[in-house]
């Protein structure tokens, strides 16, 4: 590139910017905006808060069970999969730092009410 003129330099570097920008309007489909699925569905009846979290920690004791269960096959030899044992134990590990994660920062929230005068 240094035997070229500085006119064929820059066009050469046009033509490419030129091409990169036509792949790039290729490779990106057009941004379609589709109607909210939420919308069209009926709305939930509202849960109380003691509802919602019961409901969160059976969700985070299946997946302990899953897992635990999971685990005891694989070191009794009953399954060999191992990967799926994996998974289901980081899944029901990160919905338990999750869980404590809201525990934590309820009872912070209920403290700080606390504190408030009257």
């Amino acid at each position: 590139m240094a035997d070229l003129p500085i006119g064929n330099a820059m066009s050469a570097e046009q033509m490419l910017l030129a091409k990169m920008d036509a792949m790039r309007v290729q490779a990106t489909p057009e941004f379609v905006i589709s109607a909210n699925p939420v919308d069209f569905q009926p709305v939930n009846e509202p849960m109380s808060f003691s509802t919602a979290m019961t409901d969160v920690l059976n969700k985070v004791n299946e997946h302990q069970a899953i897992a635990s269960n999971k685990m005891t096959a694989v070191e009794t030899g009953q399954s060999d999969d191992l990967v799926g044992a994996m998974i289901a134990s980081q899944k029901a590990s990160l919905s338990f730092n999750a869980l404590l994660q809201v525990r934590n920062k309820v009872v912070g929230s209920f403290e700080d009410i606390m504190k408030m005068p009257v």
